[in-house]
């Protein structure tokens, strides 16, 4: 039976928005009211941030409260940090109360949820480009590689987002596994999938390839990797937080549009 769309967001709201651990290596989770909340370790360059958040039946003033104590806790920490939100999220003008509270949006995204099954078989028979390789990472060149390949399609350095995903998959090489499409040394694209313990999905990251290799089925080559990966590792569902221009080749996988999420970013005042 196929699923539906609120069948899937159902499950994403039950089993990944509100789950509470285990964190990343060095992260808290914690609930504080109406608010799920993460909170980096010291070493991280980012505060943590928002995860879910329960205001049914609050009034606007109540919310506005929770905000402000949320946003000077974070501004404490002196780190950029992230309120997450979704478009089904109560109250209906959640956003503009974050804009008014000084946060600032950043670029809508698709809440993608696809069955793993039906994934594979789509991603059957998608292969790299010749002479591209698709492998995991292995030493301080493969990192060095995929900061290098970031820093070109983002404009900025991806040092200290790429030293986080590093020290995430070695303190759990089982609930991370990254993977890099490789022509000689040059990394020119990456992903990597997260498994969530004690639930149904897998998650889907990155996809970044390098402007001179997109157009060449990479992504959906590294989707189709991390699918297997997933089907083996018994997971049902896999879900995306999906850009402008990866929504539509997850869509023509047979992945399902059940949301989109925007996140709201804050600085640290010091």
């Amino acid at each position: 039976m196929v699923a539906m769309p609120q069948e899937l967001l159902a499950a994403f709201e039950s089993q990944i928005r509100q789950d509470t651990g285990p964190a990343f290596e060095g992260w808290v989770f914690e609930r504080v009211g109406p608010v799920l909340r993460s909170i980096a370790p010291a070493s991280s360059h980012r505060g943590g941030g928002v995860l879910h958040t329960d205001f049914a039946g609050m009034s606007g003033d109540a919310v506005d409260a929770v905000i402000r104590e949320t946003v000077e806790h974070f501004a404490a920490r002196g780190k950029e940090w992230e309120w997450k939100t979704y478009a089904h999220d109560l109250p209906s003008d959640l956003g503009d109360r974050l804009l008014a509270a000084g946060l600032v949006p950043e670029e809508l995204e698709a809440l993608v949820i696809g069955e793993v099954d039906d994934i594979v078989r789509a991603c059957a028979g998608a292969r790299p480009p010749h002479g591209v390789e698709i492998r995991e990472p292995v030493g301080d060149a493969d990192y060095a590689g995929l900061a290098a390949m970031q820093l070109v399609v983002w404009g900025t350095s991806a040092d200290a987002h790429v030293a986080e995903l590093r020290a995430e998959k070695a303190a759990d090489p089982e609930a991370m596994r990254i993977f890099m499409a490789v022509v000689g040394d040059e990394v020119v694209s990456a992903a990597w999938v997260r498994f969530h313990a004690g639930t149904e999905f897998a998650s889907l990251w990155g996809g970044s390839t390098h402007p001179d290799w997109r157009g060449r089925g990479l992504y959906r080559a590294l989707v189709g990797v991390r699918a297997a990966l997933a089907a083996e590792r018994g997971c049902r569902l896999l879900q995306v937080d999906a850009s402008p221009d990866s929504r539509p080749i997850l869509e023509r996988l047979g992945m399902l549009v059940v949301s989109t999420t925007t996140p709201y970013i804050g600085l640290g005042s010091s």
